[in-house]
């Protein structure tokens, strides 16, 4: 029994660092999970290109994906083991949510190779990647956000506390993605830094619930700059014309919204810096079954 699911990544509109509220939307960057379920009880996975590569996230996704799931395919969970292998086009540790799509693939993978994927509804698999996440250690606010916008598309705001879907909202903008050299891992983010700046997490929440989304990003992104310590230049390189433009999650990536001609000439600028570019669409479909 074999099942395989694609999730994209996404970028960020509210760092959930600060007060717990966070809000993200997907983008046509996509990690693809293969899941072949085995019978001897044992679970290992294989990053494709990274054979050091920390797996313990996605082991954990399918674990919690079998303990949960296995009885509903008439199978017995003590004896159910599985190979996963994930292949991503998202680059890790940049703030493009890489972590969420891998879970996100692996959990609903997973489901696909139980066949009853379609019984199990796509938001309650977001929250066994993000109980996984929370396990294996690799984020702070266990990213509902994150992994929320992965799963459905689109925008969605969340309370991560409490893993409640607050709000979700389709837009069809064009993004361009900016990744400097360096890595940021979220774990190692600066939290009493961020938690400084709740006053100002509070007005972008309100911003994105009333569906001021670009705005939101752009506020986020220079308080969230400031308190991580990246620089604001990217920003104000893509500043007026964009719609929206905001450092991605924990950095180092930088994201801009809006029409695909406005994004060409902010393209050239970021060009300019050291790092990769990447001229993509926003996602509204989430992580499918393949």
């Amino acid at each position: 029994m074999d099942g395989r699911a694609v999730a994209p990544a996404a970028g960020t509109v509210l760092n959930a660092l600060a007060t717990g509220t966070g809000s993200a939307f997907a983008i046509d960057l996509e990690t693809t999970a293969t899941v072949e379920l085995t019978s001897d009880g044992d679970i290992d996975a294989e990053i494709a290109g990274r054979p050091d590569a920390d797996t313990t996230l996605i082991e954990r996704c399918v674990a919690l994906t079998i303990e949960e799931h296995a009885a509903d395919a008439g199978l017995d969970a003590s004896t159910v083991g599985a190979h996963v292998r994930t292949e991503s086009d998202v680059p890790m540790a940049s703030g493009l949510k890489s972590s969420s799509a891998a879970a996100n693939a692996t959990v609903l993978a997973t489901l696909d190779a139980f066949e009853i994927s379609d019984a199990v509804e796509r938001i309650d698999a977001c929250r066994l990647g993000v109980r996984a996440a929370r396990d294996a250690g690799v984020t702070v606010t266990g990213a509902f956000d994150d992994a929320s916008a992965s799963m459905l598309g689109g925008v969605t705001v969340t309370d991560n506390e409490t893993d409640e879907l607050l709000d979700r909202g389709e837009v069809e903008w064009h993004a361009l993605v900016y990744t400097p050299p360096e890595q940021s891992f979220s774990a190692d983010a600066d939290v009493e830094a961020c938690t400084r700046l709740a006053p100002m997490a509070d007005l972008v929440a309100e911003l994105a619930l009333d569906g001021r989304y670009g705005e939101a990003m752009t506020v986020n992104g220079f308080a969230f700059c400031g308190a991580l310590g990246f620089p604001t230049g990217p920003m104000l390189d893509a500043l007026p014309d964009v719609a929206g433009v905001s450092l991605s999650g924990t950095g180092p990536s930088y994201v801009a919204v809006g029409e695909r001609t406005t994004l060409e000439q902010v393209r050239k600028q970021w060009e300019t810096r050291d790092g990769t570019t990447r001229l993509l669409e926003t996602r509204t479909d989430g992580t499918q079954t393949t």
